[in-house]
Parts: C-alpha cells; structure tokens; sequence
C-alpha cells in the first residue's frame, strides 16, 4: 500500500528506512492491516515464550530498527484487542521513539489483568503511528495572559 495513497496533499509523504535486526529475520515486517488503519502492527521477536504474570512488565524486542526524518516521531501505542481482551498495555503509552534514534524498537508491555499472558515469536504485540513534531522556542515572561480557566489544575473544568 503507497502512502501518497492515503495521504492527503497537504500532507507530507513519510519514508521510514528499517532496518532487520538478526533476531527479527522471519518476522512481518511493520504493516497496516486495514486501507485506513492509523498504526500499523509490530511484532515480538522474543527467542521463546515469554509469560507476564498479572502486575509485570517486560520490555519485548521487536527485532527492527528505524530511521525517519527530522520534523517526525513514532509513538508505540498498545494494541486495543490486546488490552480489551487481557488487560495488556504499554506502560508509557504513548511511548515516543524519536527521529534521532537508531536502537531496537522495543514494546513495553505490562499484564493489568488477573491471569499470566504469553508472549510468543511472531505476536502482534503494538502500533506504530507516524506524527510530525515541532520544537518549541521558549520565551521567558514576566506574566502569562489571563483566561477563563486560570491556573486551575486537574478536574477544575468539572465532570
């Protein structure tokens, strides 16, 4: 599937260069399963089973590397049938891999549910999802201006 395909033309075409790891080899590479999917799968390039016991996590190698260009991040997020089913998540969900580096993309995964869950080879394990990324310029002020929220915190807009 292209992506100028699916993107509109105010959009910018994103080319990710990966990289197989030698533990990934056999492994699907990266896909969108559906035509207007927004994350496309990863998958676990664990040696053997792993098993989760309800309350752990476990960083999960996914056997690749990448590279995009500046201005673009990839955030890991958890796989929804994955969470609704067996209480698996990522733990830092999303999880930000930046434009800059270069290591295995690993998944961690924790086990929020009340039976142990395995890990095997080949598992669809979370989703990729492309976003472009600014950088702030930081300007120190005296005063910030005024709005109808304020410095209200955590629940102050209500239920």
């Amino acid at each position: 599937m292209s992506a100028t395909a699916l993107n509109p033309a105010s959009q910018p075409e994103l080319t990710v260069r990966i990289k197989r790891l030698a533990h990934g080899r056999g492994l699907d590479l990266p896909r969108y399963e559906t035509a207007l999917a927004a994350g496309c799968d990863v998958r676990a390039a664990v040696t053997e089973a792993i098993t989760l016991r309800p309350g752990e996590r476990y960083m999960v190698p996914t056997g690749i590397a990448i590279a995009m260009p500046p201005g673009w991040e990839a955030q890991m997020r958890p796989r929804s049938g994955l969470a609704a089913k067996h209480g698996i998540a990522c733990v830092n969900a999303p999880g930000t891999i930046d434009a800059d580096y270069r290591g295995e993309l690993r998944v961690i995964l924790i086990n929020h549910g009340a039976e142990d869950f395995t890990i095997n080879r080949g598992d669809r394990i979370g989703q990729m999802v492309f976003a472009p990324v600014y950088q702030a310029v930081f300007e120190e002020v005296d005063e910030l201006d005024e709005t109808a929220r304020g410095s209200g915190g955590f629940g102050s807009t209500g239920v």
